[in-house]
């Protein structure tokens, strides 16, 4: 009495093993086909160049290492596990990686910039600000060696060089969510910085090709492509946010003529001048130079510059407001802006929302693998890499908006990553016929050859796709 007991108590865990991860795994298997069918990833890979070079789909490929990383294992461990029935060997992925025919930062603005304008833009008020944010990380590589174009670059943060890239990327934000819409992995410009040349083998003629040499750029050009990128994709915004590192006069003038306006912050350099009061004068000067509110005031001052002249000769002017910053040595702190009709206390509420692109490459990092997941040495690999990174963000960026609820972007990851639990469908059902074959055996005193039958009976009625992994199981048994 007490065998039967346990048996059934088995199978009562198996089937509740089983309906939990069957449910888990289809619902999370829905949030990815519904975002890949209502966002037409297949049509916009077609539009950046995505074509099969063998039997296996571009789509197909990139849906499988888009998924990756919720499944808690990387490339090689996918398609080593003895339960995995991948439909491509691993030359597939590496080959998909590492074309120098796929237009991957196409693909991302195209994907980006149509979640913007057909989904994003009409859940946003009008009274709302939608702005594009620039900024750049690290991408490091510092166990590399032969990573093609890799370089010395220094990490603002530990104020060390490492070994790896610039990740300058833009952004979109209408204050509530960010959407990634360009990047570009920069190189060093000097062979001083470089440890290992661009590939001399590419074709001169392919997108990868155009790439290597785009990665050569200074970032302010490079910041000047993207946002010329952005406009010709037609995406919402009015201001450009970014920090001190990219603030100078001619880049303020350059924006300007994309028809954009600038916030950001400015940092005292002794060889940058504003025309202020028909004098030519740098920060700190300007600062020295005017009347500071008193008291616990958090607004310092305010004042109205000029940056230079366009075509026509006219003056191109740009507020300064300085504000009080108790965090370091000078005590203030200062951004300009080149709509010169917002309020001081807008310019600053306004700059505050470049903090989401900060958050978006913390999520990147710790949570989506950038930069640790796949180990590529070519450079279109790595820009892959990134692109599939970006577009899961989006899709996780877009489901917390869908569920308007306070969930964190981390939080949604997780969600997922529950989903793909450690006990796989497999597993479960190799238990359900173990307690199935033990009933059988001990309750009925059925011979093998008699269960085998009754096996045999069971998986025909059932559907095709538990059939085809109860006949796995069986034949694993």
């Amino acid at each position: 009495m007490e065998l039967v007991t346990n048996i059934q108590e088995r199978k009562i865990l198996a089937m509740s093993i089983i309906s939990h991860n069957w449910d888990n795994e289809n619902r999370f298997s829905s949030t990815v086909d519904n975002f890949f069918k209502e966002h037409h990833i297949g049509a916009l890979m077609k539009q950046s160049n995505f074509y099969k070079e063998k039997g296996i789909s571009c789509l197909l490929v990139f849906k499988l290492l888009f998924t990756l990383v919720f499944t808690g294992k990387n490339l090689f461990r996918t398609i080593e596990a003895q339960n995995t029935a991948l439909p491509f060997a691993k030359d597939v992925a590496y080959r998909f990686l590492n074309s120098v025919h796929y237009h991957w930062q196409r693909f991302l603005m195209l994907l980006a910039s149509s979640i913007i304008r057909n989904k994003l833009v009409d859940l946003t008020s009008d009274d709302r600000v939608n702005v594009l944010i620039v900024d750049d990380s690290i991408y490091s590589r510092n166990r590399s060696k032969v990573v093609e174009l890799l370089s010395r670059v220094k990490d603002h943060v530990s104020q060390k060089y490492v070994k790896g890239f610039r990740l300058l990327t833009l952004g979109w934000s209408d204050g509530n969510t960010f959407i990634p819409l360009g990047f570009n992995l920069l190189s060093a410009q000097t062979s001083k910085n470089m440890l290992h040349p661009m590939n001399d083998e590419i074709d001169k003629r392919s997108i990868g090709y155009k790439r290597r040499l785009s990665s050569l750029n200074k970032e302010t050009d490079a910041m000047i492509d993207l946002l010329k990128q952005a406009v010709e994709n037609g995406v919402p915004a009015k201001y450009v946010l970014f920090d001190s590192w990219f603030t100078y006069p001619g880049i303020l003038k350059k924006i300007l003529g994309l028809n954009l306006h600038s916030i950001a912050m400015v940092k005292a350099m002794k060889k940058v001048y504003y025309n202020f009061q028909g004098t030519k004068m740098n920060l700190q000067s300007i600062y020295s130079s005017i009347k500071k509110k008193r008291g616990k005031a958090k607004i310092l001052s305010s004042v109205v510059v000029c940056i230079g002249t366009d075509e026509d000769g006219n003056e191109i002017q740009a507020k300064i407001v300085f504000v009080k910053d108790r965090n370091r040595s000078r005590n203030w702190l200062a951004l300009i802006s080149t709509d010169v009709t917002l309020s001081d206390e807008e310019i600053i509420r306004i700059y505050g929302k470049r903090w989401d692109i900060e958050i978006f490459f913390k999520i990147c990092k710790s949570y989506l693998n950038l930069a640790k997941e796949f180990q590529g040495r070519s450079y279109d690999s790595m820009v892959a890499h990134t692109t599939i990174v970006f577009a899961r963000y989006i899709m996780l960026a877009v489901e917390n908006r869908n569920n308007k609820d306070l969930r964190t972007i981390g939080g949604l990851f997780y969600l997922c990553c529950d989903e793909l639990q450690d006990i796989k469908f497999l597993e479960a059902l190799q238990l359900l016929i173990d307690a199935l074959k033990t009933a059988l055996s001990e309750k009925l005193m059925l011979s093998k050859e008699a269960i085998s039958e009754f096996l045999d009976h069971f998986m025909s009625c059932l559907p095709t796709f538990i059939r085809e992994k109860l006949a796995l199981c069986s034949c694993e048994s």
